[in-house]
C-alpha cells in the first residue's frame, strides 16, 4: 500500500507543536536554573568580602550549626559568617522574592506590565514615615522607630490610595494608578520639607535610608521581615488562576465566576505586606519588581500559576547578585543597593520596551 505523502500544513504543524513543547517544559526549566544560581550566589555572597572564607569553611559551619557533623570555624570567621554575612543574604533572599513576586502580582491585577509596587504609593508612603520619625528624633521603638514607622505608613499609604479610588463600590485601574500618582506626589512634598527641616547628620541618615542597602542587616531584621514575606509568598500563588482568567479581560473574568473586586482587594493587600515590609527594612530598591517579571514572561509565557512563585525565586536571585556587587565592586567602599538596580535595571528596561515596539508595535 503507498504511503500517504504529507500534506503542506504538516511542517508548521510539527514546528507549533515544537513550540508549544519547549514553551510547556520552559517553566521546569526556569525553575530548576534559578534555584541553581540561587544556591551559587548565596555561597559567594557568604564567602567573598574584605574577610575571605572559603566554601568548604561555609559548608562545615553550616553543617556543624545543623548537627550534621562538619567543624565550627575560628572565632573571627565564625562571627563574620554568622552575625555579618548570613544575615545580610538571607535578608537579600527575603526582600528580593518580595519585591519581585509583589511586582508579578501588580502586573496582573492591572493587566499592565508597567505596574510595580511603587505605582501605588507604598515606597513613598514608607519613605514618609521614616524621613519623618529620622527627622523628628522619634525613638519610641528604640533601634526599629525607623523601620516601625515606614512600614506603618506604607501601609496606611496603600488603604488611603485605595479608598480614594473606589467609586460606587468599585476600583478602576486608571483611577486606582492616576491616585497612586497624586499620593506620591504628596509625599514627595513631605519628603523635600522633611529634608529641609532636618540638620546634617538627619539629612545624611534620609539620604542613606532612600538610596537602599543591606548594610544594617541583623537577625531581628530577618525576623521582622519574615512574617510578611511568608504570609505574602505563601498567599500569591493561590490567586494565581484568578490573575489568568483576569488577563481576558473583566467582563469575560466576571463571567467566569471571578469577584474582580475583591480579587484587587486581596491582591493589593498582599503586595502591601510584602512590600512595606522590604521597603522598611532595606530602603527603596528600584526595578526588582519591573524587570524581573518581565523577563519570566518573556521566556516561559504569561501563565501566573509560573510567573508569581518565579518572580519570587528571580527577584531572590537578582537582589543577592546585586548586593554582592554593591559591595565588592568599590572595595572597601560600599555602593548603595537601591542607586546599583537603578543604574542596571533603567537601560535594561529601556532595551526591553524597544524591543517589545519593535517585535510587537507596542505593549498592548
Amino acid at each position: 500500500m503507498a504511503q500517504r505523502e504529507p500534506t503542506a500544513s504538516a511542517a508548521p504543524q510539527r514546528e507549533a507543536g515544537g513550540r508549544a513543547g519547549r514553551r510547556r517544559a520552559a517553566p521546569a526549566l526556569l525553575t530548576a536554573g534559578l534555584l541553581a544560581a540561587l544556591l551559587v550566589l548565596v555561597l559567594l555572597s557568604a564567602g567573598i568580602g574584605a574577610y575571605g572564607i572559603p566554601l568548604g569553611d561555609i559548608i562545615g559551619s553550616v553543617r556543624h550549626r545543623a548537627g550534621l557533623g562538619g567543624a565550627e570555624l575560628d572565632r573571627v570567621a565564625e562571627s563574620v559568617l554568622w552575625n555579618v554575612r548570613l544575615p545580610r543574604v538571607v535578608l537579600a533572599v527575603l526582600i528580593g522574592a518580595s519585591l519581585g513576586c509583589a511586582g508579578a502580582l501588580m502586573q496582573g491585577v492591572f493587566g499592565n506590565p508597567l505596574a510595580e509596587p511603587a505605582v501605588i504609593g507604598i515606597s513613598s508612603g514608607a519613605a514618609v514615615g521614616a524621613a519623618s520619625s529620622i527627622t523628628l528624633g522619634l525613638t519610641f521603638f528604640g533601634n526599629w522607630t525607623v523601620t516601625a514607622c515606614a512600614f506603618v505608613t506604607g501601609l496606611a499609604t496603600v488603604l488611603l490610595v485605595y479608598a480614594m479610588s473606589r467609586s460606587g463600590g468599585r476600583t478602576e485601574v486608571v483611577t486606582l494608578i492616576l491616585t497612586g500618582i497624586a499620593v506620591n506626589a504628596f509625599a514627595m512634598a513631605l519628603i523635600g520639607l522633611c529634608v529641609f527641616f532636618a540638620d546634617s547628620a538627619q539629612l545624611t541618615q534620609i539620604t542613606f535610608w532612600q538610596l537602599g542597602s543591606l548594610a544594617q542587616a541583623t537577625w531581628p531584621k530577618v525576623l521582622a521581615v519574615l512574617p510578611c514575606a511568608a504570609a505574602g509568598l505563601l498567599a500569591a500563588p493561590l490567586y494565581a488562576r484568578k490573575l489568568d482568567l483576569l488577563s481576558l479581560g473583566e467582563r469575560p473574568a466576571r463571567h467566569l465566576g471571578v469577584d474582580v473586586e475583591r480579587l484587587r482587594v486581596a491582591l493589593v493587600v498582599v503586595v502591601a505586606l510584602l512590600t512595606a515590609a522590604a521597603v522598611a527594612v532595606a530602603g527603596i530598591i528600584s526595578f526588582v519588581g519591573l524587570l524581573v517579571p518581565h523577563l519570566l514572561r518573556m521566556a516561559a509565557g504569561p501563565g501566573h500559576r509560573f510567573l508569581v512563585p518565579g518572580s519570587a525565586l528571580g527577584g531572590a536571585v537578582v537582589l543577592v547578585a546585586a548586593d554582592l556587587a554593591a559591595r565588592t565592586i568599590a572595595q572597601p567602599a560600599e555602593l548603595p543597593l537601591g542607586v546599583l538596580t537603578a543604574l542596571v535595571g533603567s537601560p535594561f528596561f529601556f532595551w526591553l520596551l524597544r524591543r517589545t515596539r519593535r517585535r510587537q508595535g507596542g505593549w498592548a
